[in-house]
């Protein structure tokens, strides 16, 4: 039976005779049915129009993107550590050139996704690579549309993945919403990579939180304030964001901090005089 995957977030479903209706996923209020109609892709087919690029942002990340655009088109992350390698987030496109590839570099132990639109092909890629544990927030159990036992359900506000790599549930544009702290990133002073829990904006010196992105649905200034205090718990210098170049280089903790404050600001009605009417 095929599996079917939605050309709107890319994720993959469960293999079937027929597609389902609609990707329930898009169907939710964070995300969005194509106005053209709800369709589908296989991995066959992407195989024969998309490939995936590689990108090393520093030493011992490897940044993977699909080409061309294709769904949300978020990038993932092979980071590479003297106690494993883990792939963060996910694509839709997995080929024998990836393999190949990550293969060389030591392959993938582990795969840690900070929530369900990153989800994509997390199954396939498991498989690709021996049937390798896919670790996610239990919190966003009901959004698994490929249900299978490589999933690793965790629960609580942190996990270590690997020696100085932790998973930490941020929550906010999800509720299991999970960023990933590499400890010895930055020449040591720390990474995290947050997909789009933290958004990484175009200027690269902030970073925004949004319970949608497509349907500007802002958080709350609650939410905001409890997402920043666990991540400062950790020490960072860099953040990667779910997207190529949304890097904030140096100085992130300091950013972070003042994005939130800026953010909060907003939406609780203290912004800046000229917003008034």
């Amino acid at each position: 039976m095929p599996v079917y995957i939605c050309t709107t977030c890319g994720t993959e479903h469960a293999a079937a005779d027929a597609a389902p209706e609609v990707c329930a996923i898009c169907a939710d209020d964070r995300q969005y049915i194509n106005p053209r109609g709800q369709s589908w892709t296989s991995l066959e087919r992407l195989r024969q129009s998309h490939r995936n690029s590689f990108r090393q942002e520093e030493p011992g990340v490897l940044a993977i993107g699909t080409e061309p655009h294709f769904a949300i088109g978020q990038r993932a992350f092979l980071i590479r550590t003297s106690g494993g390698n883990i792939l963060w987030d996910c694509l839709s496109l997995i080929d024998d050139a990836t393999v190949t590839i990550i293969e060389a570099l030591g392959g993938i132990d582990a795969i840690a996704i900070s929530h369900p639109h990153y989800y994509s092909a997390m199954v396939s890629w498991s498989e690709a690579f021996g049937g390798v544990p896919i670790h996610l927030h239990g919190d966003d159990r009901q959004w698994v549309m490929r249900p299978s036992d490589r999933i690793a359900f965790w629960s609580g506000d942190r996990r270590a993945l690997l020696p100085g790599v932790t998973a930490i549930r941020a929550g906010g544009h999800f509720a299991g919403g999970t960023v990933l702290h590499w400890a010895d990133g930055a020449d040591g002073k720390g990474v995290l990579f947050t997909g789009d829990i933290l958004q990484v904006t175009p200027d690269r010196r902030h970073v925004s939180f949004m319970r949608s992105y497509p349907n500007y649905i802002p958080l709350s200034a609650p939410v905001v304030e409890r997402i920043v205090s666990r991540v400062s718990l950790y020490a960072f210098d860099r953040v990667y964001g779910a997207f190529w170049d949304r890097v904030i280089s140096t100085g992130a903790k300091t950013a972070v901090a003042a994005s939130a404050r800026r953010y909060i600001d907003a939406v609780s009605g203290d912004g800046p005089a000229d917003a008034e009417p």
